[in-house]
């Protein structure tokens, strides 16, 4: 069964804020990936971006807060909307397809379902309301 959990957009301040979090939920970062770490010839990161948070995710109970540093080639997130997503962890690719296709039915796909360039499969979209979802399924490592 797929989990459900939030993500937040910061504006180049995500690892403070996460730094913050886990002093008051206490545990360690499950992943910390820099826009660096996914720069390609065809994807480059700008050098004011290399250092930004990519993803965060720090595991709170069953689930995770999960959050990313915004690019500044796409602009600053208002910090009184739209900085916020909620982001399903699929179990397979089969049930992340499923949900993508049918939550975001009659919306406005943002980045279609496929394999992203930090190895998992993972979509992004505004459903028909006005929500903002990230779909991503990571495959366990044997």
């Amino acid at each position: 069964m797929a989990l459900i959990n939030p993500h937040i957009n910061f504006n180049g301040n995500a690892e403070e804020a996460f730094n913050f979090y886990k002093s008051v939920f206490g545990g360690e970062f499950t992943k910390i990936i820099r826009l660096k770490d996914i720069s390609t010839p065809e994807f480059p990161i700008d050098e004011i971006d290399a250092e930004k948070i990519m993803h965060i995710a720090l595991p709170i109970g069953k689930n995770s807060l999960m959050a990313n540093d915004v690019p500044a080639s796409m602009g600053s997130v208002n910090e009184n909307e739209n900085r916020s997503k909620i982001c399903i962890s699929a179990d397979s690719r089969e049930e992340a397809d499923k949900l993508f296709n049918g939550l975001s039915a009659d919306g406005f796909i943002e980045a279609p379902i496929g394999d992203s360039p930090w190895g998992s499969y993972f979509g992004m979209f505004r459903d028909k309301f006005g929500i903002e979802w990230m779909v991503e399924f990571e495959a366990k490592e044997a």
